[in-house]
């Protein structure tokens, strides 16, 4: 008998078979499980047994890490599911709604970097204190070590003192 008539529509899955039809290594389920963004129930031998309902959710956390949110952002969302029952189109709609000014100003960065490289790597100036895009005259120096434009905070206008 193979494997997919052997498994009925509601029957639990076993971490390989779940991460087999999840498209992941075992691995990533185990972690998945330890981050707390998913659970399983235990057979009476011990094995990892999972609802096939773990498959959405395994769907929604790999989508969310391709977009860049952080297993924080996600274990915040999946916490907002019912756990009384499976979740529904609308529960799984209702969770990606409230993502999309998030994923709004990623795509606006993404695009304010995207037109601002090119002028930045061929710009010459070789110097983070005046680079027009990253640290225009140094004013990022107030709020602290590191990247500050590229982690989110806004710089001012670029200059192109060349123009």
């Amino acid at each position: 008998m193979s494997e997919s008539i052997r498994l009925s529509a509601s029957s639990p899955l076993t971490i390989g078979e779940l991460a087999q039809r999840a498209g992941v290594a075992p691995s990533a389920v185990r972690f998945y499980e330890a981050e707390g963004l998913m659970r399983s129930q235990r057979s009476a031998a011990g094995h990892r047994r999972y609802p096939r309902s773990e498959l959405r959710r395994i769907a929604f956390i790999r989508a969310a890490q391709s977009i860049g949110l952080t297993l924080e952002q996600i274990r915040a969302a999946l916490a907002t599911l019912p756990e009384h029952r499976t979740p529904t189109k609308a529960d799984w709609e209702k969770l990606s709604r409230d993502w999309r000014t998030l994923l709004d100003a990623r795509i606006a960065e993404m695009t304010r970097l995207r037109d601002q490289l090119t002028s930045c790597i061929g710009c010459g100036c070789l110097s983070l204190k005046t680079c027009g895009l990253y640290n225009q005259g140094d004013q990022a120096a107030a709020k602290g070590q590191g990247a500050r434009y590229l982690l989110g905070d806004r710089p001012p206008p670029a200059r192109n003192p060349r123009r």
